[in-house]
């Protein structure tokens, strides 16, 4: 009878494997197996974490890079216009100039929107400002977080940095009038003081003022320039730690699932041999239990 229940644990066994898929049910199945089992799930976890974030860092990063490159060419067409400004001839005349200023003040309402660009409901540029803007007003004032830097972890000891400041792209040194004088320091950020220096100077048909200007405006495109070279190479080292962790957590599943998972056509083998053993040990076991008393009378 001992024998016929472990022939028949054995079959119970191969029938759960074939059931579940799985070879590991408890941790006596294999002590080993399960201890390195719980290792592996660990690096699955980690993994697909490192992957979630990986996403959400190529998210913000996207949309920050995407902005900038939009900010940058309206950059370069207030440059044009200031360029033209500032030549002589027919096409600096006061009305031309007029116009080029309106133009400028949309341009620069354009570019407090893409300021206030949000990724999942909150501000790119605003730091972990709880939702509102990065930009309160019309007039380019910074009211988002300060200091502070939104890290994300994508691999092991590696944690990538995933906002920029505003004051970080469109800046906040102090700038230069037309006499050389610091402009007051009103805390709207540095290129829409540009923007509005360009625009007044324009409509007075202050020469001076505007060819400062235009070397203000230079020195805000080339800090949105850099600003997007930094989040570019942000994006790509992103992408990078996503495409390996995606292919960690690919080598690991398949270490796990050589552990855990059963061989199918050795676990059916394994049945039907089992099933076989069982039906030959209950028919040795007929022939050696002698007839009871109720069998003979029988």
């Amino acid at each position: 009878m001992a024998s016929l229940q472990r022939s028949l644990g054995r079959t119970q066994t191969a029938q759960d494997q074939i059931s579940s898929g799985k070879q590991l049910h408890r941790p006596s199945d294999s002590p080993t197996g399960t201890v390195t089992a719980l290792q592996l799930r660990g690096e699955v976890r980690a993994n697909k974490k490192y992957t979630t974030n990986a996403d959400d860092a190529m998210g913000r990063l996207g949309t920050v890079q995407d902005t900038l490159q939009s900010a940058t060419a309206l950059v370069a067409k207030v440059r044009d216009l200031t360029v033209a400004a500032a030549s002589t001839g027919s096409a600096s005349t006061p009305e031309a100039n007029r116009a080029r200023a309106v133009e400028i003040e949309e341009i620069k309402g354009t570019l407090i929107q893409y300021a206030n660009t949000k990724y999942l409901d909150r501000p790119v540029f605003g730091g972990a400002t709880p939702g509102g803007n990065a930009y309160g007003d019309s007039t380019g004032t910074y009211v988002g977080e300060k200091n502070g830097e939104m890290l994300r972890a994508i691999g092991p000891n590696a944690r990538v940095r995933v906002d920029v400041r505003g004051p970080e792209v469109f800046g906040t040194d102090k700038l230069l009038d037309g006499s050389g004088n610091p402009l007051p320091d009103d805390n709207p950020a540095q290129l829409f003081r540009v923007l509005d220096t360009l625009a007044t100077a324009m409509r007075e048909g202050d020469a001076d003022s505007i060819t400062t200007g235009l070397e203000n405006l230079d020195k805000a495109s080339n800090l949105l320039t850099s600003t997007l070279s930094d989040v570019g190479a942000r994006y790509n080292r992103v992408t990078q730690m996503k495409q390996s962790a995606e292919d960690r957590l690919m080598s690991v599943s398949s270490q796990l699932s050589d552990i855990e998972d059963v061989d199918l056509p050795k676990a059916i083998m394994e049945l039907q041999l089992q099933q076989t053993s069982y039906q030959a040990a209950l028919a040795a076991t007929a022939k050696v239990i002698q007839p009871s008393l109720i069998d003979f009378l029988r």
